[in-house]
Parts: C-alpha cells; sequence; structure tokens
C-alpha cells in the first residue's frame, strides 16, 4: 500500500506557486481545472439538484465557485451566486466575468434562498487561520439552517486544513472536493466529521511539482510482515507481558494480552495483583499470569527483563501497587508500550526513553502536557509532537484521525469509526502494538501498523455488527481477518474514514 502525503495549508499554496511560476501553469488553468472537477463531482452525485446555490468568497476559492457556477448554468441548471464582495484577486476577477458573460447575477446582499436544493461553499479556502467574521460568518451560519445536501470546494470554511480545528462557525458539509494536495486538517480531529465525503482531485499535476515539496505527515501505510517460517517456534514471535489490572481491573489486562495474541505474539503474560492469579486462563486459555508482589518485587523483575515487549498501564491507576509496578520497571531494557494509568504516572515524574510507545487518549495527552483536552483537540499534531519530544519514543494520540508523532515524522490513521469509542479499545490496541513490537517492528511501524490494524478490524467490524454495538472485544475477532488480507475501502475510495 502506497503511503499518501498530507499537506498543510502552507504547502498546498507552494504546490500551487511551483506548478504556476517553474512550471508554467497558468493560475487561471488551475482554477478551471478544479472548478471542472467540482462540476463533474457535483452532477455524478447531485446531478437532479435545482436550484443550486454557490457561496462565494473573494479570493481564489470564490474563483473555483464561480466556474462551478458557469458550468452548471451552461447545463440549464438554476444557479444563484451569492458573494461576500468583489474578487480580489486576478484569476477569481477572470473567473467571475466569464460568469457574468453568460448572464449570471452575482447578488451581495440577503438570505440564502430557502428553495435551495443544493449548495456550494466556495467561501474559504485554505487560507484560514481563525474564526470566520463578518459576511463570512453570518453566510456560514445559515448555512447550517438549510435542509439541502452541501458540497465544499477544497475546505469547508472554517476548517483548519492544518489542524482539523473546526472554529465557530464552520461549514458542516455532506461532500468535499480537494485539490492538489490532501490537507492534513482533513484526516484529523473535527476534520471527518466537517468535510464529509471526501474527493481527492491531483488537477493532472506533473509528479514532479509534488516531489518540490515535502508534505507535514502521510497516511498510515502498514507494513507487511515476513512470512513464518516452516521451522519456527513461539520463541521467534516475541513474549509480550501485560503488566497491570489492579483489583477490579481484571478485564483490561485480558484484552491487551488477547489483543496481543490475535495480533501474533509467540507468549503472552499478564502479571497483576495476586486475586488475578490464573483467572485470565478461565478466560483464554493460552495467557500464562503471574503475580506482581510490591513487597518482593524480584520474581516480576526477572519476568520482565526476560519478556521482549512489556505492555505497561490496562488496569492500572496512581496508587501504591501501580507506583510499585512503574519502579519495577525503571532498569528494565526491553521494548515497552505504556497507555492508560502509566501515562499519568509519567506525566508525575517524567522520564525520557527512545525504546517506548505511549499511546494517549486526548484526556491523557492533557495531563502529560498540563493542557487541557480542548487545546489539544485544537491542534492534534502538534500536542502528538510535544508528548513524543518531551517524553521520548513514538506518540499515538488516540481519537478521530490517530495522530502518530516519531523519528522527526508524523502519521495520521484514517481507519476506525465512531462506534470504537467504548471502553477497553485502547487495551486492544496497546496490545496489537506489544505485538508487532515482539515480532521486530520498529516502534515507529509497531505505532502505525498497529493503529491501522486496530482501526481497520474497527471498521469491519462496524460493517457486521453497526456502531452502537460495537464493544472492544469486537475488534480482536476481527483481526485476523484484517491481517489475513480482507481488508476495507482503501482511502483512494475518498472516504476519509474507509
Amino acid at each position: 500500500m502506497r503511503r499518501i502525503p498530507l499537506y498543510t495549508n502552507a504547502q498546498t499554496r507552494e504546490l500551487d506557486r511551483v506548478a504556476i511560476e517553474e512550471f508554467g501553469i497558468p493560475g487561471l488553468v488551475l482554477m478551471e481545472r478544479a472548478g471542472r472537477a467540482a462540476f463533474d463531482r457535483i452532477m455524478e452525485r447531485f446531478g437532479g439538484a435545482s436550484p443550486v446555490c454557490v457561496l462565494c468568497g473573494a479570493g481564489n476559492n470564490g474563483g473555483d465557485g464561480y466556474v462551478v457556477a458557469r458550468l452548471l448554468r451552461e447545463t440549464g441548471v438554476t444557479v444563484s451566486v451569492i458573494a461576500t464582495g468583489p474578487p480580489t484577486t486576478p484569476d477569481a476577477q477572470s473567473a467571475c466575468e466569464s460568469y457574468r458573460a453568460m448572464g449570471g447575477l452575482v447578488i451581495k446582499e440577503g438570505t440564502l434562498p430557502a428553495d435551495t436544493a443544493l449548495l456550494v461553499d466556495a467561501l474559504l479556502g485554505s487560507g484560514l487561520t481563525r474564526a470566520p467574521g463578518g459576511r463570512y460568518a453570518d453566510l456560514i451560519r445559515q448555512v447550517s439552517a438549510l435542509d439541502c445536501p452541501v458540497v465544499a470546494i477544497d475546505l469547508p470554511s472554517g476548517l483548519s486544513g492544518d489542524t482539523g480545528d473546526a472554529f465557530d462557525p464552520c461549514i458542516r458539509a455532506d461532500c468535499t472536493v480537494t485539490f492538489i494536495g490532501r490537507k492534513l486538517g482533513q484526516f484529523t480531529a473535527a476534520g471527518p466529521d466537517h468535510c464529509g465525503e471526501l474527493i481527492f482531485e491531483s488537477l493532472a499535476l506533473e509528479r514532479e511539482i509534488l516531489r518540490r515539496v515535502e508534505p507535514a505527515a502521510h497516511l498510515v501505510a502498514p507494513a507487511a510482515l515476513a512470512p513464518r517460517q516452516k521451522d519456527s517456534h513461539k520463541g521467534r514471535y516475541g513474549h509480550v507481558v501485560v503488566a497491570g489490572g489492579e483489583p477490579g481491573m481484571l478485564g483490561a489486562v485480558l484484552l491487551a494480552g488477547g489483543a496481543a495474541l490475535r495480533a501474533g505474539a509467540g507468549l503472552v503474560t499478564v502479571l497483576s495483583d495476586a486475586l488475578h492469579l490464573d483467572r485470565p486462563a478461565l478466560v483464554r486459555p493460552e495467557l500464562m499470569s503471574r503475580v506482581f508482589d510490591p513487597g518482593n518485587e524480584q520474581p516480576a523483575i526477572q519476568l520482565l527483563r526476560a519478556a521482549t515487549v512489556t505492555l505497561f498501564g490496562p488496569g492500572t491507576g496512581a496508587g501504591p501497587w501501580s507506583e510499585s509496578l512503574r519502579e519495577a520497571l525503571r532498569d528494565v531494557d526491553a521494548l515497552q508500550v505504556w497507555d492508560a494509568g502509566a501515562l499519568h504516572l509519567l506525566a508525575r515524574d517524567p522520564d525520557h526513553r527512545d525504546e517506548r510507545v505511549l499511546t494517549p487518549h486526548p484526556g491523557e495527552a492533557a495531563t502529560l502536557l498540563g493542557s487541557d483536552t480542548a487545546a489539544v483537540q485544537r491542534d492534534r499534531p502538534a500536542a502528538a509532537t510535544a508528548i513524543q519530544q518531551r517524553f521520548g519514543g513514538v506518540c499515538v494520540l488516540k481519537g478521530a484521525g490517530t495522530v502518530i508523532a516519531g523519528e522527526g515524522r508524523l502519521a495520521i490513521c484514517d481507519r476506525g469509526n465512531p462506534g470504537m469509542a467504548s471502553a477497553g479499545m485502547g487495551d486492544v490496541l496497546g496490545g496489537v502494538i506489544a505485538a508487532l513490537l515482539g515480532q521486530g517492528l520498529s516502534p515507529w511501524d509497531a505505532a502505525n501498523s498497529g493503529a491501522w490494524w486496530h482501526g481497520a478490524a474497527g471498521d469491519m467490524a462496524r460493517e457486521n455488527l453497526g456502531e452502537v454495538a460495537l464493544i472492544a472485544s469486537d475488534v480482536i475477532r476481527y483481526l485476523p481477518a484484517v491481517m489475513h488480507g480482507a481488508l476495507p475501502l482503501s482511502p483512494e475510495s475518498g472516504n476519509p474514514r474507509g
């Protein structure tokens, strides 16, 4: 599976500049291509809709809207254009004049027509850095009151293409047609919800143009595990120790351990409270279990040192038992995955470790950064990067558009769905990543592939069970199908959520 690049707003504008100034493609030609591509997609999906209202801003995004309006009129569709003001760029002015030349009218005052059957949002493009104001904000708020489909041109107006933060107000589109480069913010935070179906159009740019700008991130492409040799034995595929499970929280380590087994770990041992000894085998006989006794840590330390990977955190809290477990891990050199309660202990007593994967949800990320959840969600790529730089290793910031930061790189996972917002999903993810580490993948590759497998299995479970009924153990159930190659839809299908 090839890696799909994601760009910031500034990088997309640089691609524009390279195409125009270095490759000699006139800006108006790019605008015509963009408008034509959007028009074609509109006709494919909403060809019978009339009347259509096109909202045009003053910049080049508005110019794309004028091209769409002209093409719609040429097919006989009733079109009204409502503009925030006169076009301010030469290319947008030319597009507006071509629309007017065929009898098209531009309305600058008033409200949106109540009988609108389809609305095209060409108000604000990739240059947005703050909440829309004035006439822009007024029109965006009016759109939310219409009962009709909305198509956004390049980006829904009010959405940050860099972070996925939805400013107030923000268009919520049914479909977004985006050009030249996919924007990072379309795949994380509020981006997927506000973009709706995401359709990418390259505008026939040469690959050499795209090579001139290094992307900010890539969509996750899972690494392939090497085929197993015929003389394999379980010791070749890693011994994962799942360390956690205070009284009352045994389920977390069972989910993590079960996921690690399904993801290919050769051996999995649950290191838990004495109350839980031998209970894991009653649920999943393949799991081994050992006791962590804070009064006699040496047997557990020996186990941890012999392990290939330790997953620390499922079913832990901030009390003495979990603190003692963290202390036992300090001098263990094995690869580690930290989740849940372990992250709160890390925030309280920070350290830096390269051979580790951290898997916070937004609330845990806020704790690690001494921030708040809203701030994390406003700029998820920056939050993941800050955690990675502060604590080392690889950070997997879970949520809509999971962000992975490490080795100076960013990736976003476009797999997963809202049905996975339920208890135990993080434990399953931790188990999958730990298993991949145990099978020899680097922390970066294990984090990327683990997030993808986890999300893809969740998507497959949703297709069969629905979102509301989805639970964490269902993801484990569908892991084999994903690993075996019965994959959900690819990113090229246009749906950023898969």
